[in-house]
C-alpha cells in the first residue's frame, strides 16, 4: 500500500476524502503578485520607495526590466502548483517612453495579457497611489491640494479602465484593489477632513460601473512615516465598501498585532458577496515577510473552507523580501498558502461544526488534537505529484540563480 493509500484510510476514518481535497485546491485560484520579483520598483525608474513601503536586503539578480521579471516570474510559477492569477500594480507598465500615472492606458498592459493569456492565468490590478513626486506631503487621494487630488482622481479612474480592458482581453474578472499610504507622522489636527477629502475622491475615481472589475478598498493601521494617522483606516474603508456595494480587501499585516484577519473573514463573510484577502507575513508590525505554514495562515485557511467561501474570498499574495532569492520567496509563499488551504480541506469540519452546536466541547477539543497527527505531509506529496511537482525545489532555483541571476550586475 502506498503512503497517500495508507493516508487515505487514516483520513477516511473521520469521514474525508483526501482525493476531493487534492481536487478542490487545484482549481483555487491565487493571485502571485509580481513585485516581489524586482523589490516593487516597477518600470517607471522613479527611484527608491517611498509612502510608507520599504523593501529590505541587497540579494543579488534583482529583475531590472520588463523582460527579466517575466522571465523570473515564468520560472517561479512552473514550480507552483495549483492554479494562479498574476497581480499587476500599475507602476509595472511597458512602455516605450515615460507615461504619466493619470495617463495611461490598458495597451500598456498589453504584454502581461499576451503573457497571461498563453499560460491560462488570469489577471488582479492595482493603482499606484506611491513613490512619485505627485504625493505631496505624504498625500494623494486626500490631499487639501485640489491639483494633487485630482491627479490621482484622474490614475484611479485610468487603472479601473485599465482593468476592465485587462478582464476583457483575459475573459475573465479582474480585482482592482485601492490602496493609499496618506497619513501623518505626528498626531493631526484634524482627522475628519482628510477622510471626506478621500471619500470623495474615491466616489469620484467609481463613477462608472464596469462588468468585468470587482473594486476593493484596503485599510492599513499605520505605516512607515505616518506612524500617527492613516487616513484609510479599517472603519472608514468597512464603511465605505458597504455603503458603495463593493469588496473589502483584508492585508493581514495591516492590523494591531493583536488582531487576527481569520477572524474578521467570517464576519465579513456575514454581509459581503466577496472578500479579497492580501496575504503577507507581520513579524512585530507590516514588515511583508514572507509567508510560511504557521499558525495564523492555518486560521486563514480554515474560515475560507469552512464556511463554503472558497468562491468568495479571492486570495492574493503580498510580500518582498530582498534578503533572499526572490524565486525562492514567490515559490515557498505561494506552497505555504496552498499547503494551508489543503490542510483546511482535510479537516472534518462537518463533524467539527455539530459538536460546537451540541457543546460537546471536551470532544470538539479531542477532535482538534487528534487531527492534527494525521498524516498531512503524504497528502501533500501527492497533490504535488499530481501537478507534475516534488517538494524539493530549491536545487532548480539554485541553478537558475547560477546561470541567470548571478550574471545581472
Amino acid at each position: 500500500m502506498s503512503d497517500i493509500q495508507r493516508a487515505a484510510e487514516k483520513y477516511a476514518a473521520y469521514g474525508v476524502d483526501v482525493y476531493k481535497a487534492i481536487e478542490t485546491l487545484k482549481n483555487i485560484p491565487i493571485s502571485v503578485h509580481c513585485w516581489q520579483g524586482d523589490d516593487v520598483l516597477g518600470f517607471e525608474n522613479s527611484g527608491a520607495l517611498t509612502g510608507g513601503i520599504q523593501t529590505t536586503g541587497n540579494y543579488p539578480g534583482r529583475a531590472r526590466t520588463a523582460e527579466e521579471l517575466m522571465a523570473d516570474y515564468d520560472f517561479a510559477l512552473r514550480l507552483m502548483p495549483g492554479k494562479k492569477r498574476i497581480n499587476l500594480h500599475a507602476i509595472y507598465a511597458i512602455t516605450d517612453k515615460p507615461v504619466d500615472r493619470d495617463k495611461l492606458e490598458g495597451k500598456h498592459f498589453d504584454k502581461w495579457i499576451e503573457f497571461a493569456n498563453e499560460r491560462g492565468l488570469g489577471i488582479d490590478f492595482n493603482p499606484t497611489f506611491f513613490s512619485s513626486p505627485m504625493m505631496k506631503d505624504g498625500l494623494s487621494l486626500s490631499s487639501p491640494d485640489e491639483n494633487v487630488r485630482q491627479y490621482w482622481v484622474r490614475h484611479g479612474k485610468a487603472c479601473r479602465k485599465i482593468a476592465q480592458y485587462i478582464g476583457e482581453k483575459t475573459n475573465g474578472y479582474v480585482l482592482n484593489n485601492i490602496w493609499i499610504p496618506d497619513g501623518y507622522k505626528d498626531v493631526p489636527s484634524d482627522r475628519l477632513s482628510p477622510r471626506l477629502r478621500l471619500k470623495k475622491s474615491l466616489d469620484e475615481i467609481l463613477e462608472e460601473k464596469y462588468d468585468r472589475v470587482v473594486d476593493a478598498v484596503e485599510s492599513k493601521v499605520f505605516g512607515i512615516g505616518v506612524e500617527s494617522y492613516t487616513v484609510g483606516s479599517n472603519e472608514f474603508y468597512q464603511n465605505y465598501a458597504a455603503t458603495r456595494g463593493i469588496c473589502c480587501l483584508l492585508d493581514n499585516g495591516h492590523y494591531h498585532p493583536t488582531e487576527c484577519v481569520s477572524d474578521k473573514i467570517p464576519a465579513l463573510l456575514a454581509f459581503y458577496d466577496k472578500v479579497a484577502l492580501h496575504v503577507t507575513r507581520g513579524v512585530r508590525w507590516d514588515s511583508d515577510h514572507v509567508v510560511i505554514l504557521e499558525d495564523e495562515l492555518k486560521e486563514i485557511a480554515k474560515e475560507i473552507v469552512r464556511n463554503d467561501a472558497l468562491g468568495k474570498v479571492l486570495i492574493g499574495l503580498d510580500y518582498f523580501d530582498a534578503s533572499i532569492n526572490r524565486i525562492s520567496a514567490w515559490i515557498v509563499g505561494q506552497r505555504s498558502m496552498e499547503k494551508a488551504l489543503l490542510y483546511a480541506l482535510l479537516l472534518p469540519n462537518d463533524k467539527l461544526r455539530a459538536l460546537q452546536d451540541s457543546a460537546r466541547f471536551t470532544e470538539l477539543m479531542v477532535l482538534q488534537e487528534e487531527v492534527k497527527m494525521l498524516p498531512f505531509g503524504d497528502v501533500w506529496a501527492a497533490y504535488l505529484e499530481s501537478c507534475g511537482l516534488t517538494e524539493s525545489f530549491y536545487p532548480q532555483v539554485a541553478a537558475y540563480e547560477k546561470d541567470v541571476l548571478a550574471k545581472r550586475k
